[in-house]
């Protein structure tokens, strides 16, 4: 946002973006209020460094209608099952709120376009990944650099994934990512279980209800008592087992909001 250009007195740092771009929105602050960059420059590879385009930065205008779109892709998408956006989701992957801070939106628009292993290839569009690029700068808003240690996934745990129960019983259909096994599965014939266990994985068992320990266990006995038409077959797991895979589901702290 390209503002009317400021005083370098009393506080104001002066905006140089003014000498190429035209003011808009100027009761909305600063240009770099909204877009970033480094205004103190008119050196353009400097004033344009960590720069957010206009597109990226229509949530500062508050318009509900795009806000409601946006938390409606969000959780169809179940981002938080994996990523921490907002303040709220599964650690599992990188946080949301602090690649907000450090990555460009390009950076961003590329993790989703090419995902890394075991992420969902969401297939999106332009105008959908705008959308939720969006709410993820709109989530991290006030929230600062992440100060945690960042979080490592292990793509290639070859020595683990025969012992574990999770491989050997589904992971030749299903993927998932776990907080201490890693990325555990190679199958995408069913659905990438990642926060299974946790609020932020769809509703998806029957009546739309969240899937829970007591729910995993039914589903595993008959697959088909609770939806007729899957093409799933029942899983026969001991006592013993049932627990083993239920301890590598993660389960999130944070209540779904």
């Amino acid at each position: 946002m390209f503002l009317a250009a400021l005083p370098a007195w009393g506080g104001q740092q002066l905006q140089r973006c003014l000498s190429c771009h035209p003011a808009h929105y100027a009761d909305r602050g600063t240009c770099s209020h909204c877009h970033r960059g480094n205004p103190a420059s008119e050196r353009k590879n400097i004033a344009h460094t960590g720069l957010r385009a206009g597109e990226f930065v229509r949530f500062t205008l508050g318009d509900p209608a795009q806000k409601k779109e946006g938390e409606h892709l969000m959780e169809q998408l179940a981002c938080r099952r994996c990523h921490i956006t907002a303040g709220r989701g599964n650690a599992l992957a990188s946080n949301l709120d602090g690649a907000a801070a450090r990555k460009t939106a390009k950076e961003i628009v590329l993790s989703i376009r090419q995902p890394v292993a075991t992420m969902p290839k969401f297939g999106l569009d332009d105008e959908r990944i705008t959308i939720l690029i969006n709410m993820i700068f709109a989530g991290s808003e006030g929230r600062g650099v992440e100060k945690a240690a960042p979080v490592k996934v292990h793509f290639n745990n070859s020595g683990n994934k025969s012992e574990d129960i999770f491989s050997k019983k589904c992971g030749s259909c299903h993927r998932i990512v776990t907080g201490h096994l890693g990325a555990l599965g190679s199958g995408d014939i069913g659905p990438n279980l990642s926060g299974l266990l946790s609020p932020y994985y769809p509703k998806t068992f029957k009546n739309r209800e969240n899937w829970t320990s007591h729910n995993l266990g039914d589903w595993l006995k008959n697959p088909r008592a609770i939806q007729i038409w899957t093409r799933m077959q029942p899983v026969l797991l001991t006592e013993k087992e049932m627990a083993e895979l239920v301890a590598i589901f993660p389960v999130s702290t944070e209540p779904a909001q």
